[in-house]
Parts: C-alpha cells; structure tokens; sequence
C-alpha cells in the first residue's frame, strides 16, 4: 500500500506538478523580458502561449513515466535530459512567437531559440551514451521535444509569411503516419518493420537547418520560397516509404 501510495505521488508530481510549475515559470520570464510591441496577435501573449505549450510537453512525457520513486527524479532530471529538456523550453519559447507579429523587435527571436535547440539535438544523446545513462526517459523526451519543434517553427515561419503554408505537410506527416498505421491495427492488418535506415534521420536534420534559416529576418524570402519544395519533398518521399514498408508493399519488406 504504501508503494502504491508513493507511486501516485510521484506520478501526481511529475504528471501535474512539474508542469504547472515549470509553465507558469516560463510564462512569467517571458512576461518580464518581452517588449510590449511582441503581444497582440488575437489578444493572446506570446509569454502565455510558450508557457502552455512549456507545461503541455512537460505533461505528455510525465505522463508516460513509470513511477518508481526518487529513481524516476533522477532519470528525469539526469545530465542528459537536462540538457533535452533546454531544448524542449526553447521550442516552447519558438511556439510563443505564433502569436507574435512578424514586425516584433524580437524578430531574431525565433530562429536563435530553434537553432539553439537544434544545436541541442544531438548533444543529449552524446551525453547520455558517454555517461551510460541511455533511458527510456530519455527517448521520451527526445521524440516529443523534436515532433513539437517541427510543428512549432514552421508554423511560426508560416504566419510571419518566411515559408508556404504546404510546408506545413512535414509537421502533419509525422502524425498522419503514426495515424496510418493505428488504423491497420485497428483492422487487424499487419504491420510490418520500417526500414532500417538512417535517411530519415539525415533529412530531419536537412529540416530542422532549413527552417532555422529561414527564420533569419535578413535571409531572402524569395530564396527560401523556390529551394522549399526541394528541401520538403525528400522527407515527405521518406514518409511515403516507411507507409509502403510497413503496409507490406515494399518489396522484400514482408
């Protein structure tokens, strides 16, 4: 009883707790720092915005974390995920600026907190396998922080007019899979392994530069128009494979 007790509470904590705090923590940072030109867009704070979307990374990976006592604050709170969960704020704070107009004095805002956490992307995992602290966690992390990153600059990049609203696809491809396949289940088709390649892994990092780039407030607009389709189309073909893997149809994929 009593395990099961401590159990509900780290899990209270870690699910509800930590998010909270962590949300309204950022909200108030921002507050202070941004200048009042930042706020506006649809009367909503970019301040709040960025805590909200803060606390909701934070709860969906909480969520998932199996209660184990002080072990489960050491995995979360390891030197490796410390330094994913910078990179989660970061995109948090990127995800603030939807609300922002693209006129802001902070226009460099944006590409400096994505890059930054681009930047971050592979250091976790270096870190992690140096020190022998690769968990479960940690993977966790990771993928949520890198799926809310793809969906929040590129949206920023879109309603600051920097990239074309189709380019939103890359946001939507990755859960329009994950969808595809949930759905073959649920029918009770098979679902075969994806391929064992790296290429997706590449081309994401194709992504997450481009966009970067793009934030730039002096990189071309028109520049970043023309070359969108040819950085957009090797991943969305990436996302078409793995489907075609998975359902069977790739040769020599059953």
């Amino acid at each position: 009883m009593v395990e099961t007790r401590q159990g509900r509470t780290v899990r209270v904590g870690v699910g509800v707790g930590l998010p909270l705090v962590a949300g309204v923590g950022l909200a108030l940072l921002l507050s202070r720092l941004l200048p009042a030109d930042a706020t506006g867009r649809w009367g909503l704070s970019p301040a709040v915005v960025a805590g909200v979307c803060w606390a909701g990374q934070l709860w969906y990976v909480g969520y998932g974390v199996t209660p184990g006592g002080d072990a489960v604050w050491r995995r979360l709170f390891g030197l490796a995920n410390a330094v994913t969960i910078v990179r989660g704020a970061l995109y948090a704070v990127v995800a603030g600026f939807v609300v922002a107009p693209p006129e802001t004095t902070l226009a460099w805002a944006p590409a400096l907190c994505y890059g930054g956490g681009v930047a971050l992307d592979n250091l976790d995992g270096r870190v992690a396998r140096t020190i022998g602290r690769e968990t479960e966690t940690g993977r966790r992390l990771d993928m949520a922080f890198d799926t809310f990153g793809f969906v929040a600059a590129p949206l920023v990049a879109v309603l600051w007019g920097l990239l074309p609203v189709w380019y939103l696809s890359i946001s939507a491809a990755r859960y329009v899979f994950r969808g595809a396949v949930w759905l073959r289940r649920v029918r009770g088709l098979p679902v075969y392994d994806r391929p064992d390649s790296d290429l997706g892994k590449y081309l994401a990092g194709v992504q997450m530069t481009f966009v970067t780039v793009a934030l730039v407030p002096p990189v071309p607009t028109d520049l970043v128009w023309t070359l969108a389709p040819a950085v957009l189309a090797p991943s969305l073909g990436v996302f078409g494979r793995d489907y075609l893997a998975v359902s069977g149809r790739l040769p020599g994929r059953r």
